[in-house]
């Protein structure tokens, strides 16, 4: 894959392009869910939870200043531990990514089994905690795409990644299409998200099981990953 010759070149990743693919439609996905069906914020976008804090207590909402630093604190918390635990594979020579991508599966289960028991309206008290899971579940993404993949490649936060795309369009260097691809499945996952809660709402979170399940599968290996992309 080419870089500008200004940048050095970027080590691959042994993951497969279709793991960071498959886990940046989960995101769109489960954004759009949390966004849609618990509480009006976003499980892996940080930078506008924060601003959402800010307009809550400007506006006194105090749900939506909960919600916000819920999915701020389930967040840094599992980047935290995703991040601490990836030390400790690094100290040991080896991978944390399969068990990881496991840890997020299991959250995941319970947020779908959460749903599933409150027939997709969970009562206030319960969406707080599937929301701050599902958040957990994102930090932990985070953190694992972080430690495994190239750098500058994530899968949880795209601002970088549009600056990015839209600065080498002004330049017109030719373009990066693994980069535009894994920009492009953010809307896309956000779609299919949006759709199943208004199609299939009861079992909404089956989708992002599905797709972490997916990855998990992926992770075994394969070419190298979109080593040019940027992070958020």
């Amino acid at each position: 894959m080419e870089t500008p010759a200004s940048s050095p070149a970027k080590p691959e990743s042994p993951l497969p392009r279709a793991l960071f693919l498959t886990l940046t439609l989960l995101t769109g996905a489960l954004n759009a869910i949390g966004f849609l069906a618990l509480g009006g914020v976003f499980v892996s976008v940080m930078t506008a939870n924060l601003a959402l804090v800010g307009i809550a207590v400007g506006g006194t909402d105090p749900d939506l200043a909960r919600n916000s630093v819920v999915a701020l604190a389930g967040y840094i918390t599992g980047v935290l531990l995703g991040a601490r635990y990836g030390e400790r594979c690094e100290r040991r020579n080896r991978s944390g990514v399969r068990a990881l991508l496991g840890g997020e599966l299991l959250l995941l289960c319970g947020v779908l089994a959460g749903w599933l028991v409150s027939d997709g309206s969970p009562a206030a008290h319960l969406r707080t905690v599937l929301l701050g899971t599902a958040a957990l579940a994102m930090g932990c993404q985070s953190a694992t795409i972080r430690a495994a993949a190239p750098p500058g490649v994530s899968t949880t936060y795209m601002t970088g990644l549009l600056t990015a795309v839209l600065t080498d369009l002004l330049a017109r260097r030719r373009p990066d299409w693994d980069r535009a691809a894994l920009l492009a499945a953010i809307p896309a996952g956000a779609a299919l998200g949006a759709l199943v809660v208004g199609t299939a709402r009861t079992a909404a979170p089956l989708l992002p099981v599905v797709l972490v399940a997916a990855a998990l599968t992926l992770s075994g290996g394969g070419p190298g990953a979109p080593g040019r992309a940027d992070p958020g």
